[in-house]
């Protein structure tokens, strides 16, 4: 009797407590103590599931709120006290100064925009909610009369062109082993596989060349500099034009191009560098991603030989065997010359000396094939930056391997003192 008084007092519907486990072992009835158990059980379980689901929740807010999606807009007076009226010291030879903006180290470009404040907007805010390792953030801008003025972040390095070719010292390069120049091709490729083919929006960033790579130190990474300048500035005008229709003849917002053609106003001054800038680029014609294909192209030829995209040379010519004069060289030719070329060694001799012949040969004259396959001068006929960017990736991976099998054991030296 006592025993039924105990089992009528514990029901599912009374609050978990430690003790009741002592009175269910005590029932008569073992299918009501273990329903009980499980119940409390489950009770708990869901508590504590919505419990860290709440606070999961809560983080990826505070997470998503701390990432910069929002482009800054700063005042035109904030940029004059920042960069104290534009006399701090410029970046190079470009109208860019290094400021402090808001307790963030960055870099302030200007540049003439001629598009109206409503596409300014638009451009400004699809830009900067890009977001990749490879790329200097872009964190707002300003306006102020037919100049804007860019923020991006500041990064500490040296561009790519000073990190290949140091006028004092140009027996020596920071990226010394081929695993680093391959680190950076890689970089770069990624970073422009993400704007091509990542940000939905189909972007050109239409200034590719060594002088806007950055390197970074320690860890010798590569970013890209400058994203977006073109497009938020009017330097390109972007164009939506049909595809080709569907069988029942109506064109859908999914079946549409785009195409960017240079700005034809006067005002907008068309920067480029010849040895980056891809035939139709110099033609006048469609600017498209191909163009960034081609200047890459360009960078990985520069990247392993070390040498500049185009320089002159004073020296004799066959055809005019008396007198010294300056002769065009190429270096998209000296790199067709090496691989056509049926000597053997030929590869080995063109790629930078510095690297001391410490490098896989095959794989050097694979990256210099696809080099080669991205300078074509028919658009059509490049790969895009995804496949480009997947090969290298296998090539560095192959690489790699190479590395670690030609290092030296464990515990040995070498010496060439003398004794």
């Amino acid at each position: 009797m006592c025993g039924t008084k105990k089992e009528d007092v514990l029901t599912p519907r009374s609050r978990p407590k430690s003790r009741t486990t002592r009175f269910s072992g005590r029932t008569s009835n073992p299918s009501q103590s273990t329903d009980f158990t499980t119940n409390t059980t489950t009770t708990s379980s869901s508590y504590r599931d919505s419990k860290t689901s709440t606070s999961s929740n809560t983080s990826l807010a505070s997470l998503r709120d701390s990432l910069p999606e929002n482009p800054n807009i700063y005042s035109f007076t904030e940029i004059c006290r920042a960069t104290n009226n534009f006399l701090a010291k410029r970046l190079g030879h470009s109208t860019a100064w290094r400021c402090s903006l808001r307790n963030r180290d960055t870099v302030v470009i200007q540049r003439k925009c001629k598009i109206s404040r409503e596409e300014f907007r638009e451009k400004l805010k699809s830009i900067c909610s890009t977001h990749h390792g490879s790329l200097i953030k872009l964190l707002g801008a300003s306006f102020s009369g037919e100049h804007i003025y860019l923020v991006y972040e500041y990064i500490h390095g040296a561009n790519l062109a000073d990190c290949l070719r140091n006028p004092k010292n140009p027996n020596f390069s920071p990226l010394s082993t081929w695993m680093s120049r391959m680190q950076v091709a890689i970089d770069v490729a990624q970073g422009l596989e993400y704007i091509h083919h990542d940000t939905g929006f189909h972007h050109v960033h239409n200034h590719i060349k060594s002088t806007s790579i950055l390197v970074t130190e320690p860890s010798f990474k590569a970013k890209i500099a400058h994203f977006g300048t073109t497009e938020i500035t009017g330097e390109l005008i972007r164009h939506k034009i049909p595809a080709k229709s569907s069988d029942s003849g109506e064109i859908t917002e999914e079946e549409t191009e785009q195409t960017l053609t240079l700005s034809r106003s006067k005002s907008v001054r068309i920067n480029g560098t010849k040895g980056y800038m891809a035939p139709e680029s110099l033609s006048g014609g469609n600017i498209g991603q191909k163009a960034d294909v081609f200047a890459f192209g360009v960078i990985l030829l520069e990247i392993f030989s070390g040498e500049e995209p185009v320089k002159y040379v004073y020296g004799k010519t066959e055809k005019v065997a008396s007198n010294e004069i300056f002769r065009r060289v190429s270096l998209l030719d000296t790199a067709r010359e090496a691989v056509a070329s049926p000597e053997d060694g030929k590869i080995r001799r063109w790629i930078d000396r510095r690297l001391r012949d410490s490098f896989p040969v095959q794989i050097a004259e694979k990256v210099t094939r696809l080099a080669l396959a991205c300078v074509d001068d028919e658009a059509d006929r490049r790969p895009d930056m995804r496949h480009v960017a997947g090969k290298l990736s296998e090539y560095y991976l192959r690489s790699n391997k190479w590395t670690d099998k030609m290092k030296a054991p464990p515990g040995f030296t070498s010496s060439f003192a003398p004794r």
